[in-house]
């Protein structure tokens, strides 16, 4: 058994998946094989996860079924002050 070294960032998306970031070297033949992984932290820094090609058919979808619906103006008639009151803008003193 032959052991070769492959160094890469990998991307980790939100299904488990593992995707490699840098091109394949020439000896990597494709295929199945068996790979032992030593993960170090990217500047101390975790990236979220990447949304999946189903995840976004859902959101789209579940957007299209609200926009159908008439969206969100019964519950939220004036969406500026909704954002305000949710925040519980102030005013600054001195700036009345």
């Amino acid at each position: 058994m032959t052991m070769d070294t492959l160094e890469t960032d990998i991307e980790i998306a939100a299904d488990g998946s593992v995707k490699l970031l840098s091109p394949l070297p020439a000896w990597l033949k494709p295929g199945r094989m068996h790979a032992v992984m030593l993960l170090k932290a990217t500047h101390g820094k975790r990236q979220p996860p990447t949304a999946t090609p189903e995840m976004i058919a859902k959101r789209k979808k579940a957007y299209e079924e609200l926009r159908a619906l008439g969206g969100l103006s019964d519950v939220i008639p004036d969406p500026v002050v909704w954002q305000r009151e949710l925040r519980q803008d102030r005013v600054m003193p001195g700036r009345e």
